[in-house]
């Protein structure tokens, strides 16, 4: 019983793996799909803040400058909502992502919260994209383009 126990957790890790890259929220071509303004295939930095400020905008339905952990798993939510309708997975399946990345999505907001106040100020959004285009950014010419290696950071999260 106990051998069996190695590759059966191997397995499992696998699995969440697989299932995980059908919502990642920073996959190459998500990320350019999501940031790419102009169409061209690539997404500057400029397109990047300009789409950032944005979506800090329209998540901060209350306008006080802040983002509660409501407001920044809500606005996930419907994000992943689009990306599970257009999934052809299974119901089954679509339910349990929705579960994983919701139960993520409230983990990532502690952790960009940096000062635990309750909330993530721009600053804080503005700190946690800065990472985010850097990983994605592996030339660290400013541009992100298809097939473009990610990079390795190393800062904490």
């Amino acid at each position: 019983m106990t051998s069996l126990r190695l590759p059966l957790a191997a397995t499992a890790a696998l699995l969440a793996l697989a299932a995980s890259a059908q919502a990642a929220p920073h996959g190459q071509a998500a990320f350019i799909a999501d940031y790419d303004l102009d169409g061209d295939g690539k997404v500057t930095a400029a397109e990047f803040r300009t789409v950032r400020n944005q979506r800090f905008a329209a998540t901060d339905l209350d306008k006080d400058g802040g983002l509660t952990e409501a407001e920044y798993v809500g606005e996930y939510q419907a994000r992943l909502e689009t990306q599970l309708a257009a999934s052809d997975e299974t119901a089954e399946r679509k339910a349990e992502e929705r579960v994983r990345q919701i139960r993520q999505a409230h983990v990532r907001f502690g952790v960009l919260d940096k000062n635990k106040d309750g909330r993530i100020d721009a600053e804080e959004f503005a700190a946690s994209g800065l990472r985010a285009f850097a990983e994605q950014d592996g030339d660290k010419d400013g541009t992100i383009t298809a097939g473009e290696q990610q990079a390795r950071v190393t800062a904490s999260r």
